[in-house]
């Protein structure tokens, strides 16, 4: 015997509620009914899946493990059902897109409105975050798509091209560098390189493209500046604190207009990025992906 939709979901709700009975309320069930589907799955699986305790309920190992199952399937069982639904009708309906900060500010505005325009039948779920989270949350089946920059490692994924991102370097207006036409990257790390922190898959990209290694300090000196973001990132460098790299999107967008800065080319070949829609290898979704994307490249 194998465990049920119902049971799987009674363990979800369980984990996200701390109790059985505000489980049960979200579940629309009485508690009696939730306690013996629970108790019914522990026979199934022939564990036990939670600790009862009076604080509340905690997951066991095999629970912490049918959880991790169990949200799978059920995010699979949720993307058939919006498939069925929408059978022929691609981006109808539920769509739930990932996007990395570096790209969402900056392309959001534009392509929600297109994508209003297009397909009225769209509801889009946006998650903001970065490249690492939603590629794990694409692959767990609780996002259908991302947008997100390449290169980076898209092991189990499929992706679609929009559209390729250069990056250019940002100085203070008054920066000697300011008076050349092209940037040398060597000339900027000298200069008091300032980066996103890790994590943020811009910061790879634009010392990968430069032939860079990450900036360090000096032994005893603290460690190297880094940003938050890219807004934050504009503020420093427009305040005298160094240099950077900044994705053409942005500079469009308007992110530098209200700050002290210019920006100048990049002497490297082809800085750049590569923007994409990804989605989980073998997903139904991918034609929506690849729909999505041609849609993006109108902008």
């Amino acid at each position: 015997m194998l465990p049920t939709i119902r049971q799987l979901q009674y363990l979800k709700l369980l984990a996200e509620q701390g109790s059985f009975g505000r489980a049960a309320e979200a579940a629309h069930v009485t508690q009696p009914t939730l306690s013996a589907g629970i108790q019914e799955l522990e026979r199934i699986l022939g564990a036990a899946v939670v600790d009862r305790a009076r604080s509340g309920v905690i997951l066991t190992a095999v629970g912490e493990e049918a959880l991790r199952r169990a949200t799978t399937i059920l995010n699979e069982a949720e993307e058939l059902v919006e498939a069925a639904k929408n059978a022929g009708q691609p981006l109808t309906g539920r769509f739930r897109l990932g996007v990395i900060p570096t790209i969402a500010p900056f392309l959001l505005p534009k392509a929600l409105r297109l994508l209003r325009e297009r397909f009225p039948r769209l509801k889009l779920f946006l998650r903001e975050d970065l490249t690492h989270r939603l590629i794990s949350a694409l692959k767990a089946g609780q996002l259908d798509a991302a947008l997100i920059a390449l290169p980076y490692d898209m092991t189990g994924l499929q992706w679609a091209h929009v559209t390729d991102d250069e990056l250019v370097a940002a100085l203070p207006a008054d920066h000697p560098l300011a008076k050349l036409k092209k940037a040398p990257p060597e000339d900027l790390q000298r200069e008091g390189l300032i980066l996103l922190e890790d994590g943020h898959c811009l910061r790879e990209h634009a010392l990968a493209a430069c032939g860079l290694k990450p900036p360090r300090a000096p032994p005893g000196e603290d460690p190297a500046f880094a940003a938050t973001s890219l807004p934050t990132l504009v503020q420093m460098v427009g305040s005298g604190l160094g240099v950077t790299f900044l994705p053409k999107m942005a500079i469009t967008a308007g992110l530098t207009e209200a700050a002290h800065v210019v920006v100048r080319p990049i002497d490297a070949e082809h800085p750049s990025r590569e923007i994409v829609v990804a989605w989980r290898a073998g997903s139904n979704r991918g034609v929506e992906g690849r729909l999505l994307a041609d849609t993006l490249k109108d902008l």
